[in-house]
């Protein structure tokens, strides 16, 4: 079998990688896989897209590969630099580099007559394309990535117009200038961070609909600050990897698992309570301004951001006039430490409805606070950077056809279509998209890793797939978003990748957990109930098997249990739902059984 990767970043790199390796753990014969990369290193959208002091807003144990683990004195958040060496390192460690073709463009793959594909590509300043037949094709880039830029008329009237794709320095910003960053993403909220604290004249932030602005590590608030309590000197853990998996999302009864209103519930109020109760608003950490509107505002619906740095910036003008008696006594018995600005602040504004000829800006009116704070400001900005994201299209996918007997093949799905866990076409399997996902708290390069795992599972051998993969299966793991949503494949990160594992059989029963704990370590046990859904826990047994996943298991999956605080950590994030959900899917086990029984009772009568 061949197979084509397209793309060279975390998700073309993870995939090559479990193809190269694919014979020695699924018995098969061995696959002949090229990566295509068309930049001069791997790397993709961190090498491509990245800007000063850029950080992984996802933690190191969560977006390092299951088998490949981090350094012991890499930091909990990887700069962007550390994470492309890493890559660079998980290449070398599995020998992936010879399969690799850097500085190689996709032109076209089209399907050929036998069923297959054919890659034309071309290699930098090489004047005549190549053609390699395949078997199979991972999509895991755009390739051609644009900027997504929205209509706005009279920018042109700004001085300095970029998209993000073009910030790389503060330096850009100049001295005195005032600043425009349209959007609220992670990225956005990071250039308007960098902005702020950068020596420009003011700042301002649009948003088209709010966001959540969620801590990077676990709250670490003071109690009773008011008699001069301080937060206890120890560095939280990130808050990706705190969350515990028992009733959650492994052991769910399927019933609570297929109507899971009660799980989404349950966290939507968890999340608000726990920010209101440690920083008197529920909207987002320390966020008193640009909540999400009404009809997102839901666990099950919302992105999370991560790049938080820009809350007290944003809240500054704000906190102190939207609170109350109760928050007030509230902080003076429990408060997240609100950082000291020293006098700067970020304007938040709605979306600009268009610049006028002397390139003063227009909002829309949101109906929301910051509209009527900015609608009788003349903002005259020197530079309007848009982070509006991009448009991922796929050009090279083509259904052109050499001769007439291949025209009436079918043309390529794009990923949108892939309705089989969201990674390839019910009739198309020879063509995966692996890392076209978006977590609403969570890491695409591990999501990428399980996609992958699965793929190529059911690409070469789906007699090890133990049972059908679904569509009723997949509800539980998908947001819930509005029609009117930009995004339409966000997903629970925890819920898909354990659903991924369930499909592989990769998931440790209860026997295995307690066997495991017998004869390796009684750890063992106790890291699978309290740690979330890294991947190295399903690599203990199924297809995948690794032998160094139980070490890992028991060393750093343990540390990071260890590191937790009794009741912040220990309490909040696990034993709670545990006690909520623990009896639940007791009653729903039993009620199941006890359907069972009461059914063969009666067909035993009915036979006699």
């Amino acid at each position: 079998m061949k197979v084509a990767v397209i793309g060279g970043g975390p998700s073309g790199i993870v995939t090559i990688k479990y193809l190269l390796g694919a014979h020695h753990s699924l018995g098969i014969e061995p696959i002949e896989a090229r990566c295509f990369e068309k930049e001069a290193d791997i790397g993709g959208t961190f090498l491509a897209r990245t800007y000063e002091d850029a950080e992984m807003v996802s933690s190191k144990q969560l977006t390092t590969f299951s088998d490949f683990r981090p350094r012991k004195d890499d930091a909990d958040f990887l700069s962007v630099e550390r994470y492309i060496e890493y890559l660079r390192e998980y290449c070398t460690r599995f020998e992936l580099w010879q399969a690799i073709h850097l500085r190689t463009t996709v032109l076209s793959v089209s399907r050929s007559t036998n069923g297959g594909h054919i890659v034309r590509y071309q290699l930098d300043h090489e004047p005549v394309a190549t053609e390699w037949e395949c078997d199979a094709i991972a999509v895991c880039s755009g390739l051609h990535v644009t900027p997504n830029i929205p209509h706005i008329p009279g920018v042109e009237k700004v001085p300095v117009v970029m998209h993000s794709s073009q910030f790389k320095k503060r330096e850009q910003f100049d001295i005195n200038k005032t600043v425009l960053v349209i959007g609220s993403g992670e990225t956005g909220a990071d250039v308007t961070y960098l902005a702020v604290t950068s020596p420009t004249r003011r700042v301002v932030m649009s948003h088209r609909d709010g966001f959540h602005l969620a801590p990077t590590r676990n709250n670490n608030p003071a109690l009773f600050p008011i008699l001069g309590g301080k937060p206890r000197d120890q560095l939280t853990i990130p808050i990706d990897c705190g969350r515990a998996s028992l009733f959650d999302t492994s052991f769910v009864h399927p019933m609570l698992r297929k109507h899971d209103a009660a799980l989404w519930a349950f966290y939507d109020t968890y999340v608000k309570c726990v920010l209101w109760c440690t920083g008197g608003t529920g909207a987002g950490i320390d966020q008193w301004v640009g909540e999400v509107s009404p009809e997102r505002n839901h666990a099950s619906k919302i992105f999370f951001n991560k790049a938080s740095k820009i809350a007290p910036y944003i809240s500054a003008p704000y906190r102190g006039r939207r609170q109350n008696l109760i928050q007030k006594i509230r902080s003076s018995v429990i408060q997240v430490p609100i950082l000291n600005t020293n006098g700067r602040h970020i304007d938040l504004a709605p979306m600009p409805q268009y610049f006028d000829d002397n390139g003063v800006v227009c909002f829309q009116d949101n109906g929301r606070i910051e509209y009527h704070n900015m609608k009788d400001e003349k903002l005259k900005p020197d530079m309007v950077i848009f982070c509006t994201g991009y448009e991922q299209v796929f050009p090279f996918l083509t259904d052109l056809a050499k001769d007439k007997a291949q025209i009436s093949r079918p043309a390529y799905p794009s990923p949108s279509e892939a309705d089989v866990r969201n990674i390839w076409k019910h009739d198309d399997p020879t063509v995966g998209f692996i890392g076209f996902l978006r977590p609403s708290l969570g890491a695409i390069p591990a999501l990428s890793e399980m996609q992958a795992q699965l793929w190529i599972l059911n690409l070469a051998a789906p007699q090890l797939i133990p049972r059908p993969l679904k569509a009723s299966e997949e509800t539980h793991y998908k947001l819930r978003s509005p029609k009117y949503a930009r995004i339409h494949y966000g997903i629970d990160h925890e819920s898909y990748v354990y659903q991924l594992a369930l499909d592989m059989d990769s998931a440790l029963g209860f026997q295995e957990i307690i066997s495991l704990g017998w004869r390796k370590s009684p750890k063992i046990p106790l890291v699978w109930a309290l740690s979330a859904n890294m991947n190295t826990k399903f690599r203990v047994v199924g297809p995948w098997k690794w032998d160094g996943a139980v070490g890992v298991l028991r060393s750093e999956m343990w540390e990071l249990i260890r590191r937790r605080r009794l009741f912040y950590d220990h309490f909040l994030l696990s034993f709670l739902p545990m006690l909520v959900f623990g009896p639940l899917n007791l009653i729903l086990w039993i009620w199941s059984q006890s359907k069972s029984v009461s059914g063969y009772i009666v067909n035993v009568f009915y036979r006699i």
